[in-house]
């Protein structure tokens, strides 16, 4: 997978793109992280690369043309302009909210270019005529979309083959499951007085399993009901939600129920 970053503040990803899971998979060669300075494709002596809105308005607006440039620039070795084959995202508060789903059909692509929007926005034309995305990484307003880039390379990097220890690893994720994760144990077994449950230390791994499966029903239902609704379930699934009050058919809690009980 090859991002490839646009921003005003390149420095930002300094540190991300060095350490950890990231700076692994790169030093590997599974993961290749390009940042583009968009003031470097300026034209004036002061690498002005904002401006006055037109019509008024407090903020300044993120220029077209050094945008326009750079990612040409960026995608001219791949003999590719605006194309869905690779994506060009824009992060913006506007956009479309990201969620596994997405995550999923930007990891089918070879790379991605990444636009970080900064100050009051981007010109609207890069919106209209170059970006093929427009992602928000949720109904807030950062300062700068160096941060939600980061976000966005994280959640899409470890659907790359070898990035993650394991692919199961990905799999039984939170929200890629399509349930949220059971509750998880390490050691020690007794810990300030608070114990680990006995039936993760019995050694018998078909109860564990179901054990696992209900703990995950049943803390999806408390705090994330809507993923149940198009989450993949067994009839003992259903019947175990339904003994938590859970409505497959109706597809709410009836009345007076605990999920957490």
């Amino acid at each position: 997978m090859r991002f490839h970053i646009l921003t005003l503040f390149p420095e930002a990803f300094e540190g991300p793109v060095r350490h950890s899971m990231l700076g692994r998979a790169i030093q590997r060669g599974l993961l290749s992280v390009q940042i583009t300075d968009i003031r470097s494709y300026t034209t004036d002596a002061h690498g002005t690369a904002d401006d006055y809105q037109f019509g008024g308005g407090h903020g300044m607006v993120l220029k077209p043309e050094p945008i326009f440039d750079a990612v040409a620039d960026t995608l001219l070795p791949y003999g590719k302009g605006r194309s869905t084959e690779f994506p060009i995202v824009l992060l913006s508060p506007q956009g479309r909210k990201l969620d596994q789903e997405l995550v999923l059909e930007l990891a089918a692509a070879p790379g991605l270019v990444i636009l970080c929007g900064h100050y009051a926005g981007v010109d609207e034309r890069v919106r209209t005529h170059l970006a093929t995305h427009d992602v928000s990484i949720g109904d807030y307003v950062l300062t700068g979309g160096e941060l939600a880039a980061m976000v966005l390379v994280d959640a899409v990097s470890r659907f790359t083959p070898g990035v993650v220890g394991s692919a199961e690893n990905v799999q039984e994720d939170s929200i890629t499951s399509g349930l949220l994760q059971h509750p998880l144990y390490t050691r020690p077994a007794d810990f300030r007085g608070i114990g680990v449950p006995e039936i993760l230390l019995s050694g018998h791994h078909a109860n564990i399993e179901r054990w696992r499966r209900e703990e995950s029903l049943r803390r999806t239902l408390r705090s994330r009901p809507d993923l149940l609704a198009r989450a993949e379930l067994s009839a003992d699934d259903e019947k175990f939600l339904a003994g938590l009050g859970y409505s497959v058919d109706d597809g709410g809690i009836e009345s007076g129920s605990n999920p957490t009980a």
